[in-house]
């Protein structure tokens, strides 16, 4: 299944004068997640002009797959007319007013739809910028919730370890990727890591390495002593993305969630699904925690909800955590000035009539078993470990020695990942992400539009690049 797409001249691409736009580049813009010395020592970086269903293209006309969704966003595909023109009308008729004592229609009739959507008693949406600030609402969230409640010891949280969960003050606590931490300390005091759910390192870390239930219940349990070696008292919510991004895709196993959710109601701990990546299809439901079967106290999402035309984010709440705020003066003296912006909630309620008339999600569903069985192939090669994820959402884990799982070190990681990958898979025309924030990975997560031809297409390109790499190694 894939979405028209419309031809672009490369001439009209390369109508922008790259040299000078790498030159403003250079001279004002500070990337994101970047080293700036590519910018410094002339190398540049690609320049992306122009999006059309699938494949972007750059400044100098050159056309790439889109394997990525840009960063786990462009869900229903870049270049739709119809999003664009949604936003102009909107912004035509109200361009913005603010959440702040008011409302408009279009987050009314959003929140609406977003609670309708969401799963058990998850009824009230509060809306931010973003994923980052939607976390951060969380915490906050968590916190003051337990205080109305006259238990303000509770206000740790717990993740899991190399997850990311943001990159605001707040947030870093619960992120567990200690080398974006460590320049920004003393950060927000409170979180505890637990292990991840990375069935092929099971072993590596005690855990039982044969049958994927039993590595579930062990590694949910892991929660458990946290919240008992902190004391039940002091924790406020633990934090799990349904299926964990940083690292490479890492699903749940089968009864992982059920037992977490048992233990936060044993403890009176919330759940948070950090839904930013997996929410709205991106594992064949509107919320992966649908898939997995269970009801969180909390979700968070933000990117797939308008697949980037517009920013947005959400922390969806359930009835008992918003009981507290209904009333008296209570208040949640917490906010963001772009929160809910008329223009990006009216270009999500257009994006989720896509994936219903498209049926989208229905896509993933079909046609996930068969990407991943087309990823599988490259188990064949040397130097590729592992394959893990689900939906439309994967990672291919790279080893040194697939029988002994013999990962690389760092120097090694460096010039594979930064010093080939990158730039070879981008060359060969797949956006994608090499990853080495756990052990290095190479993600995907293209639009939910495309089918088996797509596939193919991008397990050829895979195996032409990781053949190359493996033979430099």
């Amino acid at each position: 299944m894939t979405t028209t797409e419309q031809p672009v001249s490369p001439a009209a691409s390369a109508s922008l004068d790259d040299s000078v736009l790498q030159q403003k580049a250079k001279d004002h813009l500070w990337m994101h997640f970047n080293r700036q010395s590519v910018m410094e020592d002339g190398r540049g970086v690609p320049i992306i002009v122009k999006g059309s269903g699938h494949h972007i293209w750059d400044s100098q006309g050159k056309k790439y797959f889109d394997g990525l969704s840009g960063l786990f966003v462009v869900n229903a595909g870049h270049g739709r007319k119809r999003l664009a023109e949604v936003a102009a009308t909107q912004a035509e008729e109200l361009a913005f007013f603010p959440l702040w004592s008011y409302a408009h229609p279009s987050a009314i009739e959003l929140a609406d739809r977003l609670a309708a959507n969401a799963p058990g008693e998850l009824n009230r949406v509060f809306f931010s910028s973003g994923g980052g600030e939607a976390v951060e609402t969380a915490f906050k969230l968590a916190k003051y919730y337990w205080k109305l409640q006259g238990r303000p010891t509770k206000h740790k949280v717990i993740s899991r370890a190399v997850a990311y969960h943001g990159t605001t003050q707040g947030a870093l606590a619960i992120t567990g990727i200690p080398g974006m931490k460590e320049m920004f300390e003393p950060v927000t005091p409170g979180g505890f890591r637990v292990p991840n759910t990375n069935f092929y390192r099971a072993a590596e870390m005690g855990a039982p390495a044969d049958d994927p239930y039993l590595f579930g219940q062990w590694a949910a349990n892991r929660i458990e002593e946290m919240i008992l070696f902190e004391g039940p008292e002091t924790v406020a919510a633990v934090f799990l993305e349904p299926v964990q991004n940083s690292g490479g895709a890492f699903p749940p196993p089968p009864g992982y969630f059920a037992r977490v959710r048992e233990i936060c109601d044993q403890y009176d701990v919330l759940l948070v699904a950090d839904e930013v990546i997996t929410g709205f299809g991106r594992i064949g439901n509107m919320f992966a925690s649908t898939t997995y079967g269970f009801e969180p106290d909390m979700i968070t999402c933000a990117k797939g909800m308008t697949s980037g035309y517009s920013p947005i984010g959400a922390t969806i709440v359930s009835e008992k955590i918003y009981e507290p705020f209904k009333h008296g003066d209570t208040s949640f003296y917490h906010g963001y000035t772009f929160g809910g912006h008329p223009v990006s909630s009216a270009v999500a309620l257009a994006n989720l009539d896509i994936y219903e008339e498209e049926k989208l999600f229905e896509n993933v569903r079909e046609n996930s078993p068969a990407f991943r069985a087309t990823l599988e192939k490259l188990t064949d090669l040397p130097i590729v470990g592992d394959v893990r994820g689900d939906g439309y959402f994967f990672g291919i884990e790279l080893v040194k020695d697939k029988v002994t799982k013999e990962t690389f070190d760092a120097d090694e990681s460096e010039r594979l990942l930064r010093g080939f990958l990158s730039k070879a898979l981008f060359e060969a025309g797949l956006y994608c992400r090499a990853d080495d924030r756990g052990d290095p990975v190479i993600q995907l997560a293209p639009p939910l539009t495309v089918g088996q031809a797509e596939f193919d297409e991008i397990e050829g390109i895979l195996r032409s690049v990781l053949t190359e790499a493996w033979s430099r190694l």
